[in-house]
């Protein structure tokens, strides 16, 4: 019977076999080298950490507690951003962050949030936000730790890890899985704030660290620049700056916009 397999196949069947590990570690080790590369890549990115406060968010229709016109005017701050003026009045504080949440989810990112998602594109980028909108998320920043919480999140008044996302208005009456009251999920006057020993640490690690758009006088927050190591850079932008001397402390004074493109420029280039 003539056979089915050419003389050329057969060989090439052959030398498959007696070639197949060597191939193998090959591809192995280029597949390895490409990940050491990758892994090399990202070590040697500086770490820039952004600080960012109400500043930012202005731009975008956002208005900041510190304005004489801003969110706060007419409201007494203990009786709708307190642990006292939860238990006293809770209908008139979910009200407030209604108010709050329906005008969040009207309002979009400004060209400085966007700015420091392009960051990204060179450095590694962590971003600190004393604001509780997502805008920074929406630009397309993808490492963000909200200091004082999250609008759009609500949490149980019986358990502060059972955090769940909400983007309409929350009510007296909705209640958690364990038949216990939702509550917005921020961070209220007289309340600790659990992510400050995070941020803490990864600001020890900034190569650069960059402040946009806070009065520097809400703490703990303002205490962060402190963390970061001697010598390291810092860039602050403020349209009114008010922060004490530090080494090698760069100030911008324009608004976030402007700022943090000037910013973004000469760090790219």
């Amino acid at each position: 019977m003539k056979s089915i397999f050419s003389s050329e196949l057969f060989y090439f069947f052959i030398l498959s076999i007696i070639f197949r590990p060597i191939l193998t570690v090959t591809i192995k080790i280029l597949i390895y080298d490409e990940v050491q590369i990758r892994i090399n890549f990202s070590e040697k990115m500086k770490h820039i950490v952004v600080l960012t406060g109400a500043g930012i968010s202005e731009e975008s229709g956002i208005k900041t507690f510190r304005d004489a016109g801003g969110l706060w005017e007419g409201h007494d701050i203990m009786e709708i951003a307190s642990p006292v003026g939860w238990e006293n009045n809770p209908k008139k504080v979910l009200g407030f962050y209604n108010l709050r949440r329906q005008h969040l989810l009207k309002v979009t990112p400004n060209p400085a949030h966007y700015e420091l998602a392009k960051l990204e594109e060179k450095f590694r980028v962590s971003i600190i936000t004393q604001n509780i909108d997502d805008l920074h998320e929406r630009a397309g920043s993808k490492k963000v730790m909200h200091l004082h919480g999250e609008l759009l999140k609500v949490r149980s008044t019986f358990d502060e890890d059972l955090i769940m996302d909400w983007k309409k208005d929350l009510n007296l009456g909705d209640f958690c899985e364990h038949n216990f009251q939702l509550r917005p999920h921020v961070v209220w006057f007289g309340e600790d704030v659990p992510m400050f020993p995070i941020a803490a640490e990864i600001t020890e690690q900034a190569d650069i660290l960059i402040i946009i758009g806070t009065s520097m006088q809400v703490y703990p927050a303002a205490a962060l620049i402190d963390f970061v190591k001697i010598g390291t850079p810092i860039y602050f932008i403020d349209p009114n700056p008010a922060i004490n001397a530090h080494p090698k402390l760069m100030i911008i004074k324009e608004k976030a916009s402007i700022g943090v493109s000037k910013l973004v420029k000469l760090l790219m280039d």
